[in-house]
């Protein structure tokens, strides 16, 4: 099976990706076999899940938001999507994300 590699472009505050600049804000450009791409479609579909988990929550008194399990969900899929960011981005994004809270 031959690889190549595929441009997408990613957007995390957006929880999106694309293999075209579609006039969408995208934060990384990142080189990868489109099959790996299709991770950031599962993650960002999870987080989407979880962050409507939290809305129900919110509204749920007794429930304090430091013990609400969805946000460490979220946090640990920000943090895979961050690894793959790493993985297949270019020097200047692996610097970036090896800046950030989470590659620590």
């Amino acid at each position: 099976m031959i690889v190549i590699d595929t441009t997408i472009y990613v957007s995390v505050v957006n929880q999106s990706y694309s293999y075209y600049p579609l006039g969408l804000p995208c934060e990384f450009k990142l080189k990868m076999d489109s099959d790996k791409a299709r991770i950031f479609e599962r993650l960002f579909m999870q987080m989407d899940s979880l962050e409507f988990d939290n809305i129900v929550r919110a509204h749920l008194p007794y429930l304090p938001y430091h013990l609400d399990e969805s946000n460490d969900e979220i946090d640990n899929r920000l943090k895979k999507i961050y690894a793959l960011i790493h993985e297949f981005g270019d020097d200047y994004t692996k610097q970036f994300v090896e800046q950030l809270p989470y590659f620590h």
